[in-house]
């Protein structure tokens, strides 16, 4: 079985769980991947304090493979997949966000570095620049 969460990034640098007004209905198991997102995105807006660099939209997704058909408590997860979408204004953000995810997802993030003493943790990124080429 594969869990799944989605967190959006609200104008606040708040984010926002998909589907639901808070965690309080989330499953332990849920909540391990919803902490793993928030680090990570949480991680990336630091690292990019630091440079010019602004979001106009920032979306994580996580899913995590369990090792059981049905969430029970012997369920282990096997595999991580994190998934970045990031829209940016111009293509010079996108190598500096780009950098700034990649920072987070292997070094920064100590929720993805604990999970990778548990199974692996991959990623895909995708940053669109709205930045008009004409």
């Amino acid at each position: 079985m594969t869990l799944k969460i989605t967190i959006s990034l609200l104008d606040n640098n708040q984010f926002k769980l998909h589907g639901m007004e808070n965690v309080d209905g989330l499953t332990p198991k849920e909540l391990m991947l919803y902490a793993a997102a928030k680090c990570a995105g949480l991680t990336v807006l630091s690292i990019l304090k630091e440079h010019t660099s602004s979001i106009t939209n920032f979306e994580i997704s996580i899913e995590g493979r369990l090792s059981t058909p049905t969430p029970v408590a012997e369920s282990r997860f096997l595999h991580f997949n994190i998934i970045y979408n990031i829209e940016c204004p111009t293509l010079k953000d996108q190598i500096v966000i780009s950098r700034a995810v990649n920072l987070a997802h292997d070094k920064y993030c100590g929720v993805l570095q604990m999970y990778r003493q548990i199974a692996p943790v991959m990623h895909e990124t995708s940053i669109v620049s709205t930045e008009d080429r004409n």
